[in-house]
This record gives structure tokens, C-alpha cells and sequence, in this order.
């Protein structure tokens, strides 16, 4: 079935989950809890360590199937799209990116191209020109020749965010994108992703741990407590100081430093 010929998709939130919750074991990770992200949105998924924020983000991208409730991607259940339209329409990035085989970093970034070619289809020069584009936005332009196995931890991830742009995915979903970014990286992909949102209509779920980044960046928030609970909502309504306090295990303050939201542990 294809999805883009059963439903307007751009009538359709990019992003719905409702009456979610995921087990593991006899573990609950999160209560049911709903979410609609639209075109132009941003949403984080924050908690403690082993609070679940990977698991959950696993299964919006349709990894895996939730213990109670469903998962929509524009207006439809996983099992209506076929692989290859959904890799069109949503782009996964993980939290760790294995190279077991040696490759150029435009060989990797090209891979990114694949949801977009025929069973039998090669990558061609209109191709090349969106992978070129792509590690131009990330601060690899040059790079195109070293090879993968050669690069530090830092320039891999931005090669892995390259290959993801060069998916043009509508949806982006991210686990810990800022794996192995020094502070200027670290703003550098967040404002891209932003960017993406603004400019193309993007929607960006992303699991991120710093809370001061996420209060900046995000629209709406998941705030997982690593005992089941969670707090799902708009960014002003989850972040407050006793949610996160609660849910991180330490006391927190808030305070408005230069018209911009600021926790600092107490």
C-alpha cells in the first residue's frame, strides 16, 4: 500500500502517538501518554539515564511496536507504509554509527540517497550535488575522499548527520545527536535542525540530556522519570523546576537570565 496515495499527507500531523506506554520486562518506562507533532515543530525527549528516552524513541520511529496505544506517521499506522516510503518520509539517526568496512565519507553521506532510488538504481549527479550539500551544512566541505575509519568521534556524527540531511526525510528523529559535538558543533546541528524545521516544514524529535539546550530549542517536551511516569506537553508547561527536580533526582532552579530559560542545579 502506498501511503501517499491514501491520505493528503500534508493534512496530517507528521507525528502522532496516542494512549502510549512501553514495557520492558516487567518494567513500565512510561505511562500512556499522547503527542501530535505538526510541520514546524520540535520535540525532546528527556530524562535520566535508563529512563527509556532511546526505547521510546524507537518506537515512534516505528522500530519497534508499543506495549499499549499506536503510532501514527502522517496520518497512518506504520504497517500502511511500505519500507521505502517510510524511509522517505522519516529519517533515523543513531546513537552510535559502527564502520565495519572502510568507505569515503561521500560513499557514507550517498547512502542516505537510497530510500530515493529504484530496486536496481544507482546514485547519479543530482545525487552527488545533495551529499555535497549536505557535509557543506555540516562543516565537511573537503572531506568528500578521507575515509570513514580515519575521521575522530566528533567529524563521524557530522557525517552521519550529512547522510540523514541527505535523506530529506519530513521527519527527523534523533538519539542524542550531540554524541562526541564540541560546544560549537553542538549549536551549529541543533540550529540546522531548527533551520530544517523553519525553512522546510521539518518535524525534529530528538533525545537530548542537556535541559538548557532543550528549553531553547524545543517546542514541546517528553519528560520521562525513569519509574514510569512522564510529562508530556508544551516546553513552558514540562519544564518547570519541580517536574525535572522530581524526575532527575536533584533540585533544580529556574531563572530567566537575558530573556532566556536557565536551570542550574541547586
Amino acid at each position: 500500500m502506498n501511503a501517499s496515495r491514501s491520505l493528503p499527507l500534508d493534512e496530517a500531523p507528521l507525528l502522532e502517538a496516542e494512549r502510549l506506554a512501553l514495557q520492558v520486562g516487567e518494567r513500565w518506562l512510561c505511562c500512556e501518554f499522547s503527542l501530535s507533532l505538526a510541520a514546524g515543530e520540535c520535540l525532546v525527549l528527556l530524562g535520566p539515564n535508563g529512563a527509556g528516552k532511546t526505547t521510546l524513541l524507537h518506537t515512534l520511529a516505528g522500530l519497534r511496536e508499543p506495549s499499549v496505544g499506536a503510532v501514527r506517521l502522517g496520518g497512518l499506522p506504520y504497517a500502511a507504509w511500505s519500507a521505502q516510503d517510510a524511509a522517505r518520509y522519516r529519517g533515523v539517526l543513531l546513537q552510535q554509527q559502527p564502520d565495519h568496512f572502510a568507505a569515503s565519507v561521500l560513499e557514507t553521506v550517498l547512502i542516505g540517497r537510497h530510500p530515493h532510488l529504484g530496486r536496481w538504481g544507482w546514485e547519479g549527479p543530482e545525487d552527488e550535488r545533495i551529499c555535497r550539500a549536505a557535509l557543506q551544512d555540516v562543516g565537511l566541505a573537503g572531506f568528500e575522499h578521507r575515509g570513514v575509519l580515519t575521521l575522530s568521534g566528533g567529524e563521524r556524527q557530522r557525517v552521519a548527520v550529512a547522510t540523514l540531511l541527505a535523506q530529506a526525510p519530513r521527519l527527523f528523529l534523533l538519539d542524542e545527536p550531540l554524541n562526541h559535538l564540541d560546544l560549537r558543533y553542538q549549536i551549529a546541528v541543533l540550529d540546522l535542525f531548527r533551520r530544517q524545521a523553519a525553512q522546510r516544514g521539518s518535524g525534529v524529535v530528538m533525545v537530548l540530556h542537556d535541559i538548557n539546550l532543550a528549553a531553547r530549542y524545543a517546542d514541546h517536551i517528553i519528560l520521562l522519570d525513569g519509574r514510569g511516569g512522564v510529562v508530556a506537553g508544551g516546553r513552558d508547561t514540562v519544564l518547570r523546576a519541580d517536574c525535572l527536580s522530581h524526575a532527575f533526582g536533584h533540585a533544580l532552579r529556574r531563572y530567566d537570565l537575558d530573556g532566556r530559560i536557565t536551570f542550574i542545579p541547586e
